[in-house]
Formats: C-alpha cells, structure tokens, sequence
C-alpha cells in the first residue's frame, strides 16, 4: 500500500495524546483492541505501539479508509497492529465474529468520532456489538463531543451540531444520557466520563 493512499484527520494530532492518556487508565490489562471506525487508522499507528501488551484491530466499513489505515499501518514498526476489518457498526453482525477465535480475547472496543457522523443506528449498533463480542469486565471506550441534560456544553459544539445536520439530518451531537441508556439495554454499565480537548469527552462503560 502507497503512502498515497493516506488520509489525514487533523484532529488527531490534537487528541490522540489525551486519547491514549485515558486508555492506560481504563484498559483491561491486556486483550485485543477492536477499533470501530478507525477513519484514517492515525490513532491506531499512534496507541498501538504505545500499548505493548495488547493487540490493536482496526476497522472500518469505508474502503477507501482501510486503505488509508493500511498504509499508516505500513510505515509503522509494530507488531501489535492487525489489518483493518470491514465492519459497519450498524450491522446486526459484525464480521470479526464469523472468525473471532483468530484473535487473542476482545477486552475492549474504542469509538472514536463516530455516532455524531453517522445515523443513531450506528450507536445502536455499536452497542449490540459491545453486547455481544466483550466479556465480563470489558471495556468500551467512546470520545467525542455530546449533549448533557439536552442541552451542548459550548457555544463551539452547538454550531457543530448545525452544520453536521445540514450536512445530514441524521447526523448530530447525541445527548450523553440517550447514549447512556442504550449501552444500558445491552449490558454495559455506565462508568465515567473525562474531560477532553475541545469540548469532547472520553465516555466509559463496562460489560457487566
């Protein structure tokens, strides 16, 4: 894969320190990363090395992003970072479950950017999965920015929220306490939040 094929998320260089910063504080002891919507693949190549003692699966249903994953991956010396996945997060399958046993256990599942970007189903979907695939004790990770108590946390998010709904009504800044209660319907408790750059938040839940 040609460095060509890279995309570029210029977020990622102002939070991926942050990002990993909250992971050591949160992850299992050890397992497979399972990245849903890796985008770009900039946040695998970054956490990955840094996190010797797990397995980083990136994935993405967009082929132009997997590729853009791969060659990030290509140019990295990590032997912990698996090739990216097809999966879409809304499915009521996800592909690395015909084939699970092919990886060390699934700890965790990262969401980076995503349910703002896509259709609510998407974080539906997202929970189901974390439902079926974590086990006891697993985590699912989730950043970006959200609504508390129905209303935005700045003025910055709010005209983020506009302009993501002109661009699709479907899209939009999801409100904490909604996506709280979905985790909720599949099994996963609810465990902290962290303050991150920009007006995001770092959201945890754990599979009970």
């Amino acid at each position: 894969m040609t460095s060509s094929a890279k995309q570029y998320a210029p977020a990622t260089q102002r939070n991926r320190e942050a990002i990993l910063e909250v992971l050591l504080q949160v992850l299992p002891p050890s397992g497979t990363i399972l990245e849903v919507a890796s985008g770009t693949g900039e946040h695998a190549v970054f956490v990955a090395p840094r996190l010797p003692k797990h397995k980083w699966l990136p994935s993405d249903p967009n082929p132009i992003a997997r590729a853009s994953i791969a060659a990030w991956s290509n140019e990295v010396e990590s032997n912990n970072l698996y090739e990216p996945l097809d999966i879409d997060a809304s499915s009521p399958t996800w592909s690395v479950e015909t084939y699970i046993a092919n990886f060390s256990p699934i700890t965790t599942i990262v969401n980076i950017n995503m349910i703002h970007i896509s259709p609510w189903a998407a974080c539906l979907g997202l929970m189901a999965g974390a439902g079926r695939i974590l086990p006891p004790g697993g985590i699912l990770y989730m950043y970006g920015p959200y609504k508390q108590n129905g209303k935005h946390t700045a003025p910055s998010n709010e005209a983020f929220d506009e302009s993501l709904k002109m661009q699709n009504p479907e899209w939009g800044v999801r409100d904490l306490e909604e996506v709280i209660t979905a985790a909720t319907a599949q099994n996963l408790s609810f465990l902290k939040t962290f303050q991150m750059p920009a007006n995001n938040l770092s959201v945890i839940f754990q599979h009970l």
